[in-house]
């Protein structure tokens, strides 16, 4: 079984920037990644949580590779 490749630093945060856009979320100056990553999770109806919690529980979630999070079993 392959690894899951993850985006970070500079890629996750360009990736980040054009899916707000795509989704009409505003980007003022100096919004942290993290924060702009949770907005599109909310406007996506997804919980808020990239790089707030331990395990991850949202299989489908596009962030779970970059976030850092277990993934759970359950």
């Amino acid at each position: 079984m392959s690894e899951k490749k993850y985006k970070k630093g500079s890629q996750l945060f360009a990736f980040a920037r054009k899916k707000a856009h795509a989704l009409g979320i505003p980007q003022e100056k100096g919004v942290k990644m993290a924060d702009l990553i949770c907005r599109i999770q909310v406007e996506e109806g997804n919980p808020s949580c990239f790089q707030q919690q331990e395990v991850c529980f949202q299989k489908t979630c596009c962030w779970q590779a970059s976030c850092g999070a277990a993934m759970s079993n359950g």
